[in-house]
């Protein structure tokens, strides 16, 4: 299963503060950022993370004692001609950093991650408790209990199934087209994107491909006590799977939510007070997604390049249309 790069970073803290606990006067923070191979920013902000997760209460071993400080030498004590910031383990010491240090992206970015942790284990109370601790200090007050959706009871057996290896027999409403299909598949990978869970799944297709599903469109998982084998080159096939298509497109300003929706990444390359220009990294069906994102721009959509994803997205777009227009909802149709 892929992990948030915020959760690599968070999950690399135990062996940094195992590597500063060798050194009693500290290192440069530079010298320490190095040997983890990342810039000077990331590891502070990491280390700044795990002063504030520590002072919210977390519960986990990492986040524990020591605490850390941040020294800034002397001019005197320095050897390079700079000004170094020394971090060091303080063992006894009470950190004096609370959640309201952190920005509010850092703090939605860890609420986001932790949402992630909740659905794959819905039962954390202590996950949930501090979750709750991160959206009082987000909105000022009191919130609810992080929403976890129905489908998310799924992403458990489905990780169980992927690490023992056992077939799954799912109904899926399919994502492309109408109708609703009860299949086995051989779950290989769970991914997180911004479409919630995806499951990457066997058996090889005719055209050698994997395929992918929507854990929101999973009705019902059956675990099945039948075991597979990954296939013969399966990273491959896993990395073939996630595998992106440039495509340039002009849409107007308030359609960015369908771009970062739908889109793996978005790169603008030009915009103006209506409409801006973006390359957009697309999962296949390229077609389909890009016709989804054309329903959501409006008359400002044009696709630039490359013209050979039009086909598969105007067929969307008609089938969609076709749809709304015979319940009695009239649209727009792209020229």
């Amino acid at each position: 299963m892929a992990v948030p790069k915020f959760l690599e970073r968070i999950a690399r803290l135990p062996e940094v503060l195992n590597v500063l606990g060798a050194y009693p006067d500290g290192l440069p923070l530079s010298e320490l950022a190095a040997q983890f191979g990342v810039g000077v920013e990331t590891m502070r902000e990491d280390l700044v993370t795990y002063l504030d997760l520590e002072s919210w209460g977390w519960t986990f071993d990492i986040f524990r004692k020591p605490a850390l400080e941040f020294v800034q030498p002397e001019p005197d004590h320095v050897t390079d001609g700079a000004g170094r910031t020394v971090v060091r383990v303080v063992p006894d010491a009470t950190p004096g950093l609370g959640a309201e240090h952190l920005s509010a992206g850092d703090l939605a970015t860890l609420y986001t991650a932790g949402t992630a942790l909740l659905e794959v284990d819905p039962d954390d109370a202590d996950l949930a408790a501090a979750l709750a601790v991160i959206a009082e200090t987000m909105y000022g007050e009191p919130a609810a209990t992080p929403y976890v959706g129905d489908w998310a009871r799924h992403v458990r057996d489905l990780q169980d199934a992927q690490e023992q290896r056992r077939k799954v027999r799912i109904v899926y409403s399919r994502a492309w087209r109408p109708g609703v299909t009860d299949r086995v598949i051989e779950p290989l990978r769970l991914v997180q994107t911004r479409r919630g869970w995806e499951v990457d799944a066997g058996p090889v297709g005719p055209e050698g491909n994997l395929r992918t599903f929507l854990l929101s469109n999973v009705r019902a998982v059956e675990v099945l006590d039948e075991g597979f084998e990954p296939p013969s080159g399966v990273e491959s096939l896993l990395t073939k799977q996630r595998a992106t298509t440039t495509v340039r497109m002009q849409l107007a300003q308030d359609a960015r939510w369908a771009a970062r929706q739908h889109a793996e990444g978005v790169t603008v390359v030009a915009e103006d007070e209506e409409t801006f220009t973006a390359d957009l990294e697309m999962l296949a069906p390229v077609g389909e997604r890009v016709g989804l994102i054309m329903l959501a721009s409006g008359p400002s959509t044009r696709v630039i390049a490359p013209g050979s994803v039009l086909p598969g997205a105007m067929t969307l777009v008609d089938e969609l249309l076709a749809h709304h227009e015979a319940a009695g909802r009239p649209g727009w149709r792209p020229h």
